[in-house]
């Protein structure tokens, strides 16, 4: 998703949806891969940082 302050971090709301997201999709048999934030010029890819 988008973060239009310009900062890709993920904030602790998004680290919440996040693992609500992987909980929802393991009941449905929907593997979530990732969550990607994008700003500006750069990304954050949650699944590197170990979050997905």
């Amino acid at each position: 998703h988008n973060h239009p302050s310009g900062n890709p971090e993920p904030s602790a709301e998004d680290v919440a949806v996040t693992r609500q997201l992987v909980d929802a999709g393991s009941i449905l048999g929907i593997p979530v891969r990732d969550h990607v934030i994008v700003a500006g010029d750069g990304f954050t890819s949650m699944a590197r940082r170990g979050l997905v």
